[in-house]
């Protein structure tokens, strides 16, 4: 299986557990991450780049900073622009953020249901299959060409 089927196939299983989506930002180097794959409703992506809310999110900041996983409700009180009332008024609720890698090359994911909060069973999975996307993608930039362009097709739905 091509590099790219995998992380399509690993792409497929976080989009099982996150009916209102999510956003996972792969080995951010110099502030900027090597793939971006978002699935949030195009209404909540479009609200927060007009308000320039990536400066002000807790999660992203949270995720730049520390290895592990929070709950958005644990970030709320660091939450003085408030992003998060934001995002649940945009219809992301029961959010978990996972940041895995080391600080130079980390992979930082919003993950989000509408349903009951995640179980501990489906925030395991959750994990295991970033840390799987971090590890798949750890050596992108040495790829050829085509697998990258393949790649990056994914975030655009052009698979």
């Amino acid at each position: 299986m091509s590099k790219t089927a995998e992380l399509s196939n690993l792409l497929a299983t976080l989009s099982k557990h996150c009916d209102t989506g999510f956003a996972l930002a792969i080995h951010i180097r110099f502030t900027r991450p090597s793939l971006l794959f978002q699935t949030y409703a195009p209404d909540w992506m479009q609200y927060y780049s007009q308000n320039g809310l990536f400066l002000s999110d807790p999660v992203v900041k949270w995720g730049i900073e520390n290895a592990g996983l929070v709950h958005w409700d644990d970030l709320r009180d660091q939450d003085p622009a408030g992003v998060l009332a934001k995002a649940s008024e945009h219809g992301l609720h029961n959010g978990i953020t996972y940041s895995c890698g080391p600080v130079e090359s980390r992979t930082i994911s919003g993950l989000t249901t509408s349903a009951e909060p995640f179980t501990d069973a489906a925030i395991a999975e959750m994990k295991q299959t970033i840390d799987a996307v971090h590890a798949l993608t750890q050596d992108i930039e040495s790829l050829p060409a085509a697998e990258r362009e393949a790649m990056m097709a994914i975030q655009l739905g052009e698979e």
